[in-house]
């Protein structure tokens, strides 16, 4: 296959997440391989900041700023949007607390970002597609918590591994519809989300992946980036319903 297949000109991409981190670097790239990036957080200078950056590299990308647990807003902004051919449903959370001490708060807010608002995003670009009869590719973000438990963590990997199963269930659904939908596994990623969440735990789990890690070293924002990339092209056409998973060789060392 040429590598033409990474060539998105003309496509249209929704970027939930895209202020900073793994999203801000999915939003960049795709603009790079030629696609015009609709970038939607919660965070207004996040997004100005993202916007930027793909402006300066030559790149076309519009702002939303956007709730994602607001179905309505979802709607909308999608609407906003216009024909999509792309969504990479980035935003998330992240928490912690032991499975003891686990509120009913923590559980909402959590599954309310991390699971809800990938759910709501997908329906709606989803109907898009469908509507006016086009392909696309929908990709979610999972996490290497999914396959490997940590203490702490029991919000945030329920609502990943729920994110799991609906890719699964999404791609038997609108596979008849020529869209393809398939989620991203990473494993641990230097992003300002980790590091503002616990910082002492990622100075810990970034030593401990130099030293377990095959290719000894952290993950960074652009190797997930690259893996959305891959998904997003004709590449990977004949690829539904799977989890990719960019973790340098190693789930989660927790």
């Amino acid at each position: 296959m040429s590598l033409t297949a990474y060539d998105l000109t003309g496509r249209s991409a929704f970027v939930t997440g895209a202020a900073g981190g793994i999203g801000r670097a999915c939003a960049a790239l795709l603009a790079t391989a030629g696609a015009t990036v609709h970038c939607a957080d919660l965070d207004e200078e996040g997004l100005l900041e993202t916007r930027r950056l793909i402006t300066e590299a030559g790149g076309a990308s519009h702002v939303h700023l956007l709730d994602v647990t607001d179905r309505s807003r979802v709607g909308a902004a999608v609407s906003e949007a216009g024909d999509l051919d792309i969504l990479a449903a980035v935003a998330g959370i992240m928490h912690t607390s032991s499975v003891l001490e686990t509120s009913d708060e923590d559980l909402d807010r959590v599954l309310a970002v991390n699971f809800k608002g990938v759910l709501y995003t997908c329906q709606e670009v989803a109907r898009s597609m469908i509507a006016r009869g086009a392909p696309g590719s929908l990709i979610t973000m999972a996490s290497g918590a999914v396959d490997s438990a940590g203490p702490g963590l029991l919000c945030y990997s329920a609502a990943k591994a729920a994110v799991v199963q609906l890719t699964k269930t999404l791609a038997t659904e609108l596979g008849p519809h020529a869209i393809r939908v398939n989620a991203v596994a990473p494993g641990w990623i230097r992003t300002p989300m980790t590091a503002r969440h616990d910082a002492d735990r990622q100075q810990r789990v970034e030593a401990t992946m130099a030293r377990i890690s095959p290719l000894g070293r952290v993950g960074e924002p652009e190797d997930v980036a690259h893996t959305v990339l891959h998904l997003a092209s004709d590449a990977s056409a004949f690829m539904t319903g799977q989890i990719l998973r960019p973790n340098g060789g190693v789930a989660m060392p927790w």
